[in-house]
């Protein structure tokens, strides 16, 4: 017997939010595969790093070619975002989303093939790479995530990652979608981005370029670094293998849904 890749409670959030397929009467063609199995199939693939065409159809009863068509599908249709959106709501109501302050950081992958959002990387020999760009609360939960290439500046991104927050429900009240504080590294060191940050009603708290560390920066902001290696664990988030930007970052927001499902179960 298998063991249970989607569990019920990840299956039970995810389920409403799935568009039913228009219904074919003249051509119905084959028996369309149950979205449960797909949904295990994707989740096992993005957490061990197998290849789709390596995925193994009978292990769950779908191929890897659905699974991918099916998360590209998804992607286009918003699940994937509402998904996060939903477990970001579900945090706040439970009083367990720290909006009092935002942190932000990007990392280097390595991308195997040329497509959207690839360029030569400045920390990998000018091998193709591209960026996921992190925005989260204080205490390391993921509200957004950004893929840009490889040579991309960080501070460059800034501004998208903190417009990328969703407005977040809560169970009264207005939806929150602006910390009121955010913490940088140097990287994103430059006064025209502190500015725009500012006139969202946000304060920068950002470490200059050219002065000794120590900040104390490194207190606040090290829980966006545990949240990157919570990603890396998915195993197909360490490299990029996928040609289309759409499809990597269907795989991100599931990714951080995982996390955010997980916040909410263990605490």
């Amino acid at each position: 017997m298998r063991e249970e890749v989607v569990t019920d409670e990840l299956w039970a959030r995810l389920e409403p939010l799935i568009p039913v397929p228009p219904r074919r009467f003249k051509h119905p063609g084959r028996k369309r595969v149950e979205d449960r199995a797909v949904i295990e199939g994707i989740l096992y693939s993005v957490r061990v790093g197998i290849g789709w065409n390596r995925l193994p159809a009978g292990l769950f009863g779908a191929s890897g070619a659905t699974c991918w068509r099916r998360l590209a599908e998804w992607q286009e249709a918003g699940v994937w975002q509402r998904l996060h959106e939903t477990l970001l709501a579900e945090l706040r109501a439970a009083g367990m989303l720290d909006l009092s302050a935002a942190l932000v950081d990007s990392t280097h992958l390595r991308a195997l093939k040329r497509g959207e959002h690839v360029g030569p990387s400045p920390v990998d020999r000018g091998k193709l790479g591209s960026k996921h760009h992190l925005i989260t609360d204080a205490h390391g939960t993921p509200l957004a995530v950004t893929l840009t290439g490889g040579n991309r500046n960080d501070v460059t991104q800034l501004i998208p990652l903190i417009d990328a927050i969703p407005p977040i429900r809560s169970v009264v009240g207005k939806p929150k979608q602006r910390p009121r504080r955010l913490y940088a590294d140097r990287g994103y060191d430059h006064d025209k981005y502190r500015r725009l940050v500012r006139a969202r009603g946000i304060t920068p708290h950002i470490a200059r370029r050219g002065v000794a560390h120590g900040s104390g920066l490194g207190v606040k902001r090290w829980p966006v670094e545990r949240t990157f290696a919570w990603l890396k664990n998915f195993r197909r988030l360490r490299i990029r293998t996928e040609r289309r930007a759409d499809v990597h970052q269907a795989i991100l927001s599931l990714a951080c849904s995982i996390i955010c499902l997980r916040k909410l179960i263990l605490n």
